[in-house]
């Protein structure tokens, strides 16, 4: 056989669909693949964290931030959908045995992630409002109570 001539495959399959993007890229956050999720950013992103005030501006400032958290952290995305370009998304980020959650509302122009505002909350972190104590149960929260059917395998076609 001979050798490969031309250049040689992509990582990955293209990703076609808005919520395919957004999908995708905390799954290569998870795998910490920094590059691949790099590459579904725009060059001009702009992320806002309302939670911490916190706006950071550009991929790679993003990536860099994403890249210098401490080590331990798993990612699994449990649904992302889209209305045309908008996406919503929740992802579970479990660190040294706290759950973290994020909810993810992120704009996709032609296979990248343009702008995006990540709400986050950490399981516990928030103290119950004293009027609203008689009227819930404290239940400790592990996922999203089942009300779609799970979403199927991300729609990645060859290129």
């Amino acid at each position: 056989m001979s050798p490969r001539i031309g250049r040689p495959p992509r990582r990955y399959k293209k990703v076609r669909a808005p919520q395919d993007v957004v999908r995708a890229f905390w799954n290569r956050l998870g795998t910490r693949d920094w590059d691949g999720a790099r590459q579904l950013l725009d060059e001009h992103v702009v992320v806002l964290w309302p939670a911490t005030k916190e706006r950071f501006e550009g991929a790679d400032t993003f990536i860099s931030m994403l890249r210098s958290f401490p080590e331990g952290w798993t990612v699994k995305v449990e649904t992302a959908a889209a209305q045309a370009n908008d996406v919503l998304a929740w992802i579970e980020v479990p660190f040294e045995g706290q759950m973290s959650w994020c909810a993810t509302r992120a704009r996709v122009y032609k296979g990248q992630i343009t702008a995006a505002i990540d709400l986050w909350t950490d399981e516990g972190g928030v103290l119950v409002p004293s009027w609203r104590v008689p009227t819930h149960a404290i239940d400790g929260v592990t996922a999203v109570p089942p009300i779609l059917p799970p979403d199927p395998a991300p729609n990645e076609e060859a290129s």
